[in-house]
């Protein structure tokens, strides 16, 4: 998420409508743009009534009162809402840093905590703790892809994998090349994103966490389409914890810079697009190792072979 979204708005709108669990999947997804508007809404979608799963609710929080094209803009997003009246209420002076922190719990999984401001005095002791704001946010709506991804990444050191040069590609706020940076800290890691803006971000959040500016490099780039990328391959680890589309696009320029017996993790994508982001690895010599399904996302472990 863009700086844009760290405003102080002396007048916040929240508008609430219903939707169904499979429109707030692809609200996690894929990002929606909304032009001429900013800054943009602040989606949240939520399941109110664990009772009721197929029932959602997404609330959009503005920094303005939204006039009738933007709210038909949201409405848009969930068809089943149609006939629906949008609850639009005026929520005070707020930050909606402060409003994305009260939705967003800390993540823990293996010997990892994830956390906002707002949850700094609950940090279990014993913990490897990051601090990531939620305006920022380390999941954008997929805490289970996050959270898959750091207890397979704990696993894997658990069971005494040992990797030395380690790629965090669309590393978004950073936060798994620093899970990796404190797993092996001897290893080289590289983190790149597509949006320089998250390269900013994860400057800032490593020097809030105290991590060393050395201790990781980073880079914006597409995809592999950097020297800095081509010069610190082939890796033992590559993690990339995107989109499905991007994975299986992406497959063929991973699998060549993945060193024999290195190490893929896979996520961002539903368990229902499991099977043909496997199938594009596969297709390359890679070999399913672990998998781990989080709600209805999945995280896969893969070994390239050759």
């Amino acid at each position: 998420m863009s700086d844009e979204w760290q405003v102080q708005s002396a007048e916040s709108w929240k508008l609430t409508l219903p939707c169904t669990k499979a429109e707030a999947e692809a609200l996690a997804v894929e990002e929606p743009e909304f032009e001429g508007v900013d800054p943009p809404p602040v989606l949240m979608t939520s399941e109110p009534d664990q009772y009721r799963p197929e029932e959602w609710q997404l609330d959009a929080y503005f920094g303005q009162e939204p006039d009738a094209a933007l709210i038909a803009a949201v409405r848009a997003l969930v068809p089943s809402a149609e006939g629906v009246e949008a609850r639009i209420e005026r929520i005070g002076d707020e930050d909606w840093v402060t409003i994305s922190q009260r939705w967003l719990e800390p993540i823990r999984a293996g010997r990892f905590f994830v956390h906002t401001a707002a949850y700094a005095d609950t940090v279990p002791a014993g913990v490897t703790a990051f601090r990531i704001e939620a305006s920022r946010a380390f999941g954008t709506g997929h805490h289970e892809t996050t959270a898959g991804c750091l207890a397979m990444l704990d696993r894997w050191a658990e069971a005494g994998k040992q990797f030395g040069r380690i790629a965090d590609i669309g590393t978004g706020t950073g936060l798994l090349a620093f899970a990796a940076h404190a797993l092996w800290p001897d290893a080289d890691v590289i983190a790149s994103d597509i949006d320089p803006v998250a390269i900013e971000v994860t400057a800032e959040n490593m020097e809030i966490n105290g991590i060393d500016p050395a201790a990781i490099a980073l880079v914006a780039a597409d995809g592999m389409d950097d020297p800095a990328l081509a010069a610190a391959a082939p890796f033992d680890l590559l993690i990339a914890n995107i989109l499905a589309g991007p994975l299986i696009a992406l497959a063929p320029d991973f699998s060549a810079v993945v060193a024999p017996k290195g190490h893929i993790l896979l996520a961002g994508l539903l368990a229902s697009q499991a099977d043909d982001v496997l199938k594009a690895y596969q297709a390359r010599g890679a070999v399913l190792a672990e998998r781990i399904d989080q709600g209805d996302w999945s995280i896969l472990g893969l070994v390239q072979a050759s």
